[in-house]
């Protein structure tokens, strides 16, 4: 049997059949339907990742009190850890604490200062030194809240992402036409990108949507990234897409894998962009449709908390980067118009006034 090169993933033969099962330590045993590759395989193992955690009271039993390590194991088994945060945030969050715990469990919590932040920061790669800052603030917090710091260490330390180019690429209205004209009504593809392009929601929130969200007309979002709750109108385009799908009533979610199952949102990035390529859009993303949707918005002169109320960011601030090309097009477009209606001008007028200057200065 071929070597599985998938994480936690084990595999056998019996009776000459193969079998596969997700094995995290600490987790639940899962096995995983068909073979490694295939859709329903991919996606139930990408749901296994998502929702894996770490085990109950991990490592309480040999870690020293007020070190790094007792307080990493106290956070993981904490309700902020278990029950306020997202599975994404989680996830990513646990992976980074273990590598920390590893590097510097034993050292005395009370002694981290801003300068061993600093330098456990030192050297990593840009979206690497955000990721990390993010996971130690998180840790601090709690440590701050269970009184095992009196002062945060991580206060004034940042670790921004210098921007190269605009980020995602936004689609226009071409490429949103070739894809329809690839992908008909009644297909997931169309449902897919109707539901990113007119509701402005992250993929985390997009395939968590099912009839169930809609009530008295609207789309009810409570989306995962951010906890807030949005109410929104449901275009025609959109509600054209769910009417067309045959499944439309017969599952939880809008969108389903070829299993029937809910996607998760790394195999759903994945299929998207898979089906971006059947249409002859490589390189387009579906977040690439999120810019899109709050771009279309400023063009239409659409005010910052206009747009927030769509995209439920949390700081105004966020939508700049969204809104920043069209504010440039628009205020040199305007530049454009000044300067031509001054160029337009009569040439009299201004020898004229040239004239009477020339003048003034003679009499004065």
């Amino acid at each position: 049997m071929a070597k599985i090169r998938l994480r936690f993933v084990q595999g056998f033969v019996a009776n000459g059949k193969p079998y596969y099962y997700f094995r995290k330590p600490g987790c639940v045993r899962l096995k995983l339907p068909g073979l490694p590759g295939s859709e329903a395989f991919m996606a139930a193992y990408q749901a296994a990742l998502a929702t894996s955690a770490p085990p109950p009271d991990i490592g309480a039993s040999r870690n020293a009190p007020g070190t790094i390590a007792a307080l990493v194991a106290m956070f993981a088994n904490s309700s902020t850890f278990k029950y306020e945060l997202a599975a994404d945030t989680k996830r990513n969050l646990w992976a980074i604490l273990q590598r920390f715990r590893n590097e510097h469990g034993s050292k005395r919590v009370a002694l981290l200062r801003r300068e061993h932040v600093l330098a456990i920061l030192e050297g990593r790669p840009p979206f690497v030194r955000r990721n990390w800052l993010h996971a130690i603030r998180h840790l601090v917090r709690f440590a701050l809240s269970v009184n095992m710091l009196t002062d945060d260490p991580t206060r004034d330390v940042k670790a921004r992402i210098p921007r190269h180019g605009e980020g995602y690429r936004a689609w226009g209205e071409e490429q949103i036409a070739a894809f329809r004209e690839h992908h008909k009504l009644g297909t997931r593809a169309r449902l897919a990108l109707e539901l990113l392009l007119n509701t402005a929601q992250r993929r985390s929130d997009v395939v968590r949507m099912g009839p169930q969200h809609i009530r008295n007309g609207k789309l009810h979002v409570r989306q995962q990234k951010t906890g807030t709750s949005l109410r929104l109108d449901i275009v025609p385009e959109l509600q054209e897409a769910i009417n067309a799908m045959p499944s439309a009533g017969r599952h939880l979610t809008f969108l389903v894998t070829s299993a029937g199952k809910p996607f998760s949102p790394d195999f759903f990035t994945n299929w998207f962009r898979s089906v971006c390529k059947e249409a002859g859009l490589s390189g387009f993303s579906a977040h690439g449709l999120r810019k899109t949707n709050l771009t279309r918005k400023a063009a239409a002169g659409c005010s910052v908390h206009e747009i927030a109320a769509w995209s439920g960011h949390k700081t105004l601030a966020e939508i700049a980067h969204y809104t920043r090309s069209v504010e440039q097009e628009a205020l040199a477009e305007a530049a454009m118009v000044k300067e031509r209606t001054k160029l337009s001008k009569p040439e009299g007028h201004f020898d004229k006034s040239r004239k009477k200057a020339s003048g003034n200065n003679g009499r004065n």
